[in-house]
């Protein structure tokens, strides 16, 4: 296919790397888009430092393109939300965000509680608690268009019974809803996995052209 002048950048989640994005990435390509696979090392610095380091470089190697997309998993959409928050993006188009922890996950909260506070402080994934000291509960609506793909299968009973109602392992359904928000699905994937996943794939690839998800009868099997 022919290339675009868009650009996708793809953000993997905690302790994930630019691999586990690869298949996108692949399919992205197929289809005409300059693809950012971006890897960044998620436990070594707070979210607020990686927000701006990350998105920043990003955003340089997306050159010559007349819209920016966004497609992230798990972590990967806190970092966009902070990064909008205090700065704009001209050429900004979608964001599709794969089971992001808009509310916090009551995991890092029970870690806290089991490990201590101090233990893991200075890294990113103790920050994606459901308190108030949870960075997602400090930040505001999206004021951009945003997809988000929830989970709702999971692999390890014992974290679902911790998160409650409906989750993919790590994030409930809930949780990764965000007012704001233009479209909201919910597949049966898990949480590590589903970024592989075809149906999920093919939903990611309508909305950064439509700017909606397919219903669920027009998937592919």
């Amino acid at each position: 296919m022919e290339k675009t002048t868009q650009c996708v950048v793809l953000l993997h989640g905690l302790a994930k790397s630019k691999y586990d994005m690869k298949k996108l990435q692949w399919v992205l390509d197929k289809q005409g888009y300059q693809v950012i696979n971006y890897s960044y090392p998620s436990l070594k610095y707070p979210i607020e430092q990686l927000a701006e380091m990350v998105i920043t470089d990003a955003l340089t190697q997306c050159r010559h393109t007349t819209k920016i997309h966004f497609v992230t998993h798990s972590m990967g959409g806190i970092l966009v939300r902070l990064y909008l928050q205090d700065n704009t993006i001209e050429q900004l188009g979608s964001v599709v965000m794969l089971g992001p922890p808009n509310q916090g996950s009551p995991l890092i909260d029970y870690a806290r509680q089991i490990l201590g506070n101090n233990l893991f402080k200075h890294q990113a994934g103790m920050q994606l608690g459901c308190t108030q000291r949870g960075i997602s509960q400090q930040l505001g609506r999206a004021n951009f268009e945003l997809g988000i793909i929830a989970g709702k299968r999971t692999v390890n009973p014992i974290l679902s019974l911790i998160i409650g109602g409906q989750n993919d392992g790590k994030v409930s359904v809930e949780s990764t809803k965000l007012a704001g928000m233009k479209a909201h699905i919910t597949l049966p994937v898990t949480h590590a996995f589903m970024m592989f996943n075809n149906k999920v794939i093919q939903q990611i690839v309508h909305f950064l052209r439509k700017g909606e998800f397919l219903e669920a009868d027009s998937l592919c099997r």
